[in-house]
């Protein structure tokens, strides 16, 4: 039989019997993707501190970024992951941590005896399929425009130098 409890939002938190205790310290990890959503980044945080207050942690951190899951230098992330104090990472879903690679990053974790716990674990795979396919192509499309005008400055430099090379052969 599960023990659950209800929060004032009419949410549904099973609560452990005995949980894990885990020596060191928690912390909270929510990111969304833009500025835009910065009202959901705080209510996704406050339902990060309401949930680890239901199972007893006590929060140590509580970290919040804007930034693409895609984005793989993220500051703040970084600096929490490198921070061996922190013990277990609680976050609401897997893909507001990273959208790829997250399994090697649990696995160098377990490592060094921290976590990473994700509390809504549903999976909508083609809602998330879809996602991560406009993230990819954004974040191609992005690269690639840079790398265009990356180019366009290079070549506008090259032409800058060899009109200058030119006036020096003149004179």
């Amino acid at each position: 039989m599960l023990n659950i409890e209800r929060t004032p939002t009419n949410r549904v938190i099973v609560v452990e019997d005995n949980p894990t205790p885990i020596n060191g310290h928690t912390a909270i990890y929510a990111r969304v993707s833009s500025a835009e959503d910065k009202n959901n980044l705080e209510r996704q945080k406050q339902r990060l501190l309401d949930y680890c207050a239901a199972k007893g942690y006590t929060i140590d951190k509580v970290v919040t970024e804007i930034g693409s899951g895609l984005n793989d230098k993220r500051p703040k992330l970084e600096k929490l992951l490198l921070d061996p104090s922190v013990k277990r990472i609680v976050v609401e879903h897997q893909d507001r941590f990273a959208r790829f690679g997250i399994n090697y990053i649990v696995k160098l974790l377990q490592m060094q005896d921290r976590t990473i716990e994700v509390i809504n674990q549903t999976n909508d795979d083609k809602e998330d399929l879809m996602r991560d396919f406009v993230s990819i192509i954004t974040s191609f499309c992005s690269r690639l425009y840079g790398l265009r005008r990356s180019k366009r400055q290079t070549e506008k430099l090259i032409k800058q130098l060899n009109d200058d090379a030119e006036g020096n052969q003149d004179t």
